[in-house]
């Protein structure tokens, strides 16, 4: 944690990790909506997720689990092949291929994992986990510019204008006065802009309906060739929190860790019927944004989420907000966290006059971005490698292949 942030009582720290609960929520309950998953499960296992997360690290990463994306087609695909349970089995046997690298890693040692992310790696790896989400903002913000325009200029506003813990709490009073402008635009009948049916049918206690997976081969080797994105994946976005907290996660408490508790709560999740958890750059960008990295902010969060996963009326209600306030307020968020990696390639001093460099950037930004993929298959078993994974592993291959001729010059 940096010297300068600031010491926070209980019950500012509460109202921060209620920030980080509205953050994460649409993205994690898209996911079950979008594979069929229940959603309830999904928030509890979100929160349940994150709280094993910190436990396995030592609580010292300001880190959320929540629902990942990249298990969406191969779940879609398990589950029309071999039925839901057996896709959630899939996810499992996913989880559980982060523990072998885990191992790997901790027996390794993990100077030989960092060699393979330097800055000049890192930094455009970091740019692209927010460039990749800035369609997600935008298609968000389309559906209603202007609402989408008055919740971005109250988190500029707060952010640039406000002092004190006003000044922590973009997101939050951001999406509470867009709201709230939204839900008295409705009730005086000028523009449909809030749908209050969710709320009014919504129950107000409700355990989540839990599924226990089961295993088949044929939905295992479908879904657990993702994990060689998602790994890659998960090492970019500890880099990228750690280059907005000045911590070196990878080394303390670990990356090995890191893998051990992004695997376990994956497993953990798809054994009970919930998706496949991923650190969240949505939670990351808040961070990026308010200059406030405690752990427990995030444990705060994971607690919301799981009453939430009880309290089917409470969550309701944060699904009546318009995707059009969460798109303004995610055009800030993710341009927050490419802005952190740009900050990565300047505070690193990585020398953009070198050629080397230049390549290598280069490569990662354009593969990343382009929506390059490449497809291949080992056996039985078909590999899609694309986007952000791709170009790390392009970045890290050039990184390695290419004569650093400066340091050649040294010897």
């Amino acid at each position: 944690m940096k010297n300068n942030e600031p010491v926070l009582g209980t019950g500012k720290t509460v109202v921060l990790g209620l920030q980080h609960t509205f953050t994460m929520f649409g993205a994690t309950i898209l996911v079950p909506i979008l594979t069929g998953l229940n959603i309830s499960v999904a928030l509890f296992m979100a929160g349940a997720g994150t709280l094993l997360f910190h436990l396995l690290t030592k609580g010292g990463i300001p880190v959320f689990l929540g629902s990942s994306f990249a298990f969406i087609i191969p779940v879609g695909a398990a589950s029309t092949l071999y039925g839901a349970e057996y896709a959630l089995g899939g996810i499992v046997a996913a989880g559980a291929m982060y523990l072998v690298f885990a191992v790997l890693v901790y027996f390794l040692g993990a100077d030989r994992i960092i060699s393979f992310f330097p800055p000049v790696v890192t930094g455009p790896v970091i740019v692209i986990i927010g460039l990749n989400l800035a369609p997600v903002a935008i298609g968000s913000a389309s559906g209603n510019w202007l609402l989408a325009l008055l919740s971005f200029a109250v988190v500029v506003c707060v952010s640039v204008f406000c002092k004190g813990f006003l000044k922590m709490l973009p997101v939050l009073i951001g999406l509470t006065v867009s709201y709230g402008i939204a839900a008295l635009i409705t009730a005086a009948g000028l523009a449909p802009l809030v749908d209050f049916a969710p709320v009014s049918e919504a129950a107000w206690f409700g355990l989540p309906e839990f599924t226990v997976a089961k295993f088949n081969l044929g939905a295992v080797m479908l879904i657990i060739p993702v994990t060689i994105c998602t790994i890659v994946e998960h090492i970019g976005d500890v880099a990228a929190v750690g280059a907005i907290t000045g911590q070196d996660y990878i080394k303390k408490p670990g990356l090995h860790r890191t893998l051990l508790g992004d695997g376990l709560a994956t497993s953990f999740s798809a054994l009970f019927g919930g998706p496949a958890n991923t650190t969240y750059s949505e939670n990351t960008g808040v961070l990026a944004l308010t200059g406030v990295f405690n752990p427990v902010i995030m444990r705060i969060a994971a607690g919301f989420a799981i009453c939430l996963s009880v309290i089917p009326k409470i969550g309701a209600v944060i699904q009546t907000i318009p995707d059009a306030v969460i798109g303004g307020i995610s055009i800030v968020l993710f341009g927050m966290i490419a802005s952190v990696g740009v900050r990565t390639l300047t505070e690193n001093q990585v020398d953009f006059k070198s050629m080397r460099n230049m390549i290598i950037s280069a490569v990662i930004l354009v593969l990343g971005l382009g929506g390059a993929s490449v497809q291949f298959a080992v056996g039985s078993v078909d590999f899609n490698i694309q986007g952000m994974a791709l170009s790390a592993i392009a970045g890290i291959i050039l990184n390695k292949v290419l004569p650093d001729k400066d340091k050649e010059d040294l010897r």
